[in-house]
């Protein structure tokens, strides 16, 4: 598999050092320092692009890759207001595109067990809920995208919150998410249901980048010669 990786930080070597462990070959690494090589000779030259850079560049990145006929997967977040006329960009082209707020399978288990969860307590009206999430000070978004992704699940179930928001927020139909940054932090998403009698817990931690990059590298080759629009769960066969 030749590999395109679009954004080269701690993430993108991780990636590449699994890649490398399994055969496959790195044919272009994009950073802040070379981004005149993201070209359409290069990119050419990859069977799949793997795109983890920040909010501002991700959503043209990913256009790039889509209009130049490259599958791509991306893990960047704080951008998604994006993402529905990226995915009418795929299905436009006929192109290829996975993006996950979270690629590690630990964290993929962790939705689906919110959700069932959040299926149990969506009308408890004698418990609150809110969510936590800690990370490492160079993460540039609060809340994290995996925080978002498990509130949206928890709103869309719950018949007692109808929006997210920060700590701070004081109307009783948010569901809050404290946003905590320290080193070292690789990342912890932690669930709270809490009442005058129990609370109800479920947590989350990363010990290291490690989950992520595999799961990104197992994406990266499961799309890779296939069309269409894809989740982790079409990866990892999660009915």
């Amino acid at each position: 598999m030749k590999i395109a990786l679009i954004g080269y930080g701690k993430m993108g070597k991780a990636i590449e050092n699994i890649a490398l462990q399994n055969g496959d070959e790195i044919v272009l690494k994009i950073n802040s320092s070379n981004l005149s090589d993201l070209s359409v000779e290069n990119i050419k030259q990859a069977d799949v692009a793997i795109e983890f850079t920040n909010p501002e560049s991700a959503a043209a990145n990913i256009e790039f890759c889509l209009k130049n006929s490259i599958p791509v997967i991306s893990g960047s977040t704080g951008w998604t207001d994006r993402l529905e006329s990226i995915i009418e960009l795929c299905k436009e082209v006929g192109g290829t595109f996975l993006y996950a707020s979270n690629f590690s399978l630990g964290v993929n288990i962790f939705f689906e067990i919110n959700k069932r969860l959040a299926t149990l307590m969506h009308n408890r009206k004698e418990y609150n809920v809110a969510i936590e999430e800690v990370h490492h000070t160079a993460k540039k978004d609060a809340p994290s995208g995996t925080a978002i992704t498990l509130s949206e699940q928890v709103i869309k179930l719950s018949e007692l919150k109808n929006k997210w928001g920060k700590a701070e927020d004081t109307d009783p139909g948010t569901l809050k998410i404290s946003s905590i940054r320290k080193d070292p932090a690789p990342g912890t998403h932690h669930i709270k249901y809490y009442s005058d009698t129990d609370d109800i817990e479920i947590i989350h931690t990363a010990h290291n980048r490690n989950g992520f990059a595999q799961g990104a590298y197992m994406a990266a080759g499961f799309i890779k010669d296939k069309k269409g629009i894809f989740s982790m769960k079409d990866v990892l066969d999660i009915e």
